[in-house]
């Protein structure tokens, strides 16, 4: 058997998948509105299957981890609610309209950005970037107050609630190449945020983060969905820094889905029948999950490419 990994992604897929069988995840125990949903949806890539026939529903204000091993679709599906990647079957829907590009009501944060330390862009205007990064050249406040009265006035103070909803009052008037890592990410969250979008989508927000940060981000991104009502959804590939925070956890494999609680989902029965194989699921006596498999790991869509 492996040895034990903390990381999610360390349980293998198998070698063979019955592609006729998919899995409907159950409905959101929650009575809010529906942000987003998906029927009997499926996903090719290049002619291959990423995942099919997934069935699923995420409702206001719920923060939620996207899981899975690499290739497993995790980044596909962020692609797929903001309009960037068509299914191949099925329909989705975000806010109860069709998806579409330059959907405002989305915040995207894509995988980590590395700032060399010689950038000396304020992390400021970083933020801002959110709020006019579809304007020509680098933004200046004081033009903007000048050139759009009170909309700048407005963006302005926008600018700075976001960064002070983050906690990055103290350094957003630094270079952005200076900054640590926790304190660029918290910026780019705030980018994320600016144009107050209902939905908050991160992938893999914690790549090269300490597990301090790490944990940190987690809070700060569970405050901001309870306070703020947003729905967000976030890929990782380690559950453990995010676990205390979660509402629930979106398990992609084998082209399926399962969704539910972390304690419904990251378990040995259930990632065993989703995965086709025998997968161990153990807690370590300092509340990690530890997810085992000894299948030797082949992609889905290797196996049925067309």
């Amino acid at each position: 058997m492996n040895s034990p990994s903390m990381d999610l992604d360390a349980a293998s897929a198998p070698s063979a998948l019955d592609a006729a069988e998919s899995m409907t995840v159950p409905r959101a125990p929650r009575s809010g509105p529906e942000v987003f949903t998906l029927e009997q949806a499926s996903v090719r890539v290049g002619g291959h299957l990423i995942w099919q026939d997934v069935s699923l529903s995420v409702h206001a204000g719920e923060f939620m981890a996207v899981l899975g091993p690499n290739g497993a679709g995790k980044s596909t599906l962020l692609k797929a609610l903001l309009g960037l990647l068509p299914l191949s079957s099925g329909r989705i829907s975000v806010l109860g309209a069709p998806v579409r590009r330059g959907n405002r009501a989305i915040g995207y944060l894509p995988q980590r950005r590395a700032f060399d330390a010689d950038v000396r862009v304020r992390g400021r205007d970083i933020v801002r970037l959110g709020l006019d990064g579809a304007r020509w050249g680098i933004p200046f406040p004081m033009l903007s107050l000048i050139w759009h009265g009170e909309r700048g006035r407005a963006e302005e103070r926008r600018l700075q609630e976001v960064i002070e909803l983050v906690g990055a009052a103290a350094y957003a008037d630094r270079p952005i190449g200076e900054l640590s890592g926790g304190e660029q990410q918290r910026l780019l969250i705030a980018q994320a945020l600016a144009p107050q979008p209902q939905i908050l989508l991160l992938d893999e927000p914690f790549d090269s983060l300490d597990l301090r940060n790490q944990q940190a981000v987690s809070a700060l991104i569970q405050r901001i969905s309870q306070e703020q009502g947003i729905t967000v959804l976030l890929v990782a590939h380690d559950v453990n820094p995010i676990l205390p925070y979660l509402d629930r956890v979106l398990y992609l494999a084998r082209g399926r889905a399962v969704l539910g609680t972390p304690a419904e989902v990251i378990t040995s029965d259930r990632l065993s029948r989703l995965y086709g194989a025998n997968i161990e699921v153990l807690h370590a006596s300092d509340g990690r999950v530890v997810v085992v498999g000894q299948p030797e790991e082949v992609s889905y869509h290797a196996n049925h490419a067309h």
